[in-house]
């Protein structure tokens, strides 16, 4: 502990501290300006509730805004100790502990997901097929606060985040507020298995602790949207970090099982189980033919397994293989389907006699998903030499999912961070992926509504052009504070434990 308390001691306050009055801010902005319940117990009735609304809506909105920059201006900063050599992998872990602190309480933020993941554990803890049913089958409060998009939707999410779902509104009850902090609690538990993943993956993969862990979990793109927004996708990516780590350590069968349970949680983990595959038959004997079908084989039985008794233990079946299929995909420019479509449309078909928008997306929704199986096809054969080459290809395949999708939202691109963070980075590398993440996470707004989703007057450029103008702008300044060189920052003048001198001094490798 006092090694722990001497390594905080050493971290620069210019640093630290903007990041921790950022994270409280966005918490209290976030009372107004964020994906607030409905009828809110708390605020309803007393003078606080006027940030709900009008004016006080407004000074909450800055609120948050002004804190997402106080942390975003330490991450930058924290980010060129880290670059230097001067901040190692565990005061960047530190760091992002002392950072994510004051969201445990925030309300969601950037997102009302986490209404539909009560709902959903709620459909299946009273009896209902949570496969066949949407919220729409419950009583107030836990209907009331999931969008209506999503009212008569049925999960689409596996056994695992189900069975968490289940026990939090059993734990919980109508408790909308106590459920959402307890469903962030298990997002948490993701992030605390990427800080025990990654500094693995960088071993086998060449990069450097301290950059991946400050690409990663201290990410705004993670701790902003992942954990305020209460995004499962965290959870999954934690769950898929472990099991490719496993893979690599030549425990394959262990590893196998925690691909199975993040698939568990979301489908998009099992995209990496195939390039495992792989990883196992190059350590093995035989012909080629031979390798493959029994790393295949045995790792698919050890998947089907621990999946099969995650399907068991939360009570369902396997229905939500058809909902996937049956979704309804919201309509986001960050999938190049869906901008084709909506640049293609408004700049021909719109002259053209029967044409319509819906046709538009369908035609180019479905292109993009033939495009999505042939580029997964390539980048799975590209890898059957396996080892390193393999996770890169796995990699690239998750990226190419977000870009092909027939429906993208910024979170998403979190699902390959992880991995892409653990290879060697140049510099530049680093700064390009910073400014992209900070720039996905403004495109963002509060209330989980998206700049770049379309509404009924989003063709008029003076609604967004000038603000995806200014976002990009940011995400520019984000990438050229990095390259900049900068003189050695000077810790604060304590005295230097042994610990704090080993950590802070190191490159975290």
């Amino acid at each position: 502990m006092n090694g722990w308390l001497g390594l905080l001691r050493r971290i620069p306050r210019r640093i630290l501290w903007p990041g921790v009055a950022g994270a409280t801010m966005l918490t209290v902005g976030g009372l107004g300006a964020g994906a607030i319940v409905r009828r809110d117990p708390l605020l309803s009735g007393t003078v606080l509730n006027a940030i709900r609304y009008g004016h006080g809506h407004d000074l909450a909105f800055m609120v948050l805004f002004a804190g997402l920059g106080l942390m975003v201006l330490s991450w930058v900063r924290l980010g060129r100790m880290v670059l230097t050599g001067e901040a190692g992998g565990r005061v960047v872990a530190l760091a992002t502990a002392v950072w994510t602190a004051p969201l445990i309480i925030a309300p969601p933020l950037y997102s009302r997901d986490v209404y539909s993941y009560l709902a959903q554990g709620a459909v299946a803890l009273r009896g209902f097929d949570p496969y066949q049913e949407g919220a729409s089958v419950l009583d107030l409060p836990l209907r009331g606060n999931v969008a209506g998009l999503w009212q008569e939707t049925p999960s689409p999410y596996g056994p695992v985040f189900l069975l968490l779902g289940k026990v939090t509104v059993f734990l919980t009850g109508d408790n909308v507020i106590v459920g959402a902090i307890v469903m962030r609690l298990a997002v948490l538990a993701g992030l605390a298995l990427l800080v025990w993943a990654i500094p693995r993956l960088c071993k086998h993969l060449g990069g450097r602790t301290n950059i991946a862990l400050w690409l990663t979990v201290a990410n705004p793109l993670v701790l902003a949207l992942g954990v305020g927004g209460v995004h499962n996708d965290i959870l999954m990516v934690g769950l898929m970090a472990v099991g490719v780590v496993f893979v690599l350590d030549r425990k394959h069968a262990r590893g196998f099982a925690f691909i199975a349970l993040a698939t568990a949680v979301k489908a998009t983990a099992f995209l990496v189980a195939p390039f495992l595959v792989w990883v196992w038959a190059a350590r093995l004997t035989g012909s080629a033919r031979q390798r493959f079908l029994v790393a295949a084989g045995t790792g698919g039985a050890v998947f089907v397994l621990a999946f099969s008794a995650a399907t068991v233990l939360a009570g369902v079946d396997l229905g939500w293989i058809g909902v996937l299929k049956s979704q309804t995909p919201l309509l986001t420019w960050l999938s190049l389907p869906c901008m084709a479509a909506e640049i293609l449309f408004y700049s021909i078909g719109t002259h053209v006699p029967g044409w319509t928008r819906e046709g538009f997306l369908g035609f180019f929704r479905a292109a993009g998903l033939v495009a999505l199986a042939a580029f997964l096809v390539r980048q799975w054969w590209l890898a059957r030499e396996g080892g390193v080459d393999a996770v890169k290809r796995a990699t690239i395949a998750l990226l190419g999912a977000c870009l092909l999708a027939p429906s993208t939202l910024p979170w998403y691109f979190t699902w390959g961070l992880a991995l892409a963070a653990a290879f060697a980075w140049k510099k530049q590398g680093v700064a390009v992926l910073a400014g992209i993440s900070v720039w996905m996470v403004l495109i963002t707004l509060p209330d989980g509504t998206i700049v770049w989703r379309w509404t009924y007057d989003a063709m008029n450029p003076w609604v967004w052009w000038p603000y995806l103008a200014a976002t990009a702008a940011v995400g520019v300044w984000v990438a050229r504070s990095l390259l900049q060189p900068q003189p050695q920052l000077q810790p604060e003048p304590v005295a230097q434990t042994a610990e704090a001198s080993k950590v802070v001094g190191g490159t975290g490798a």
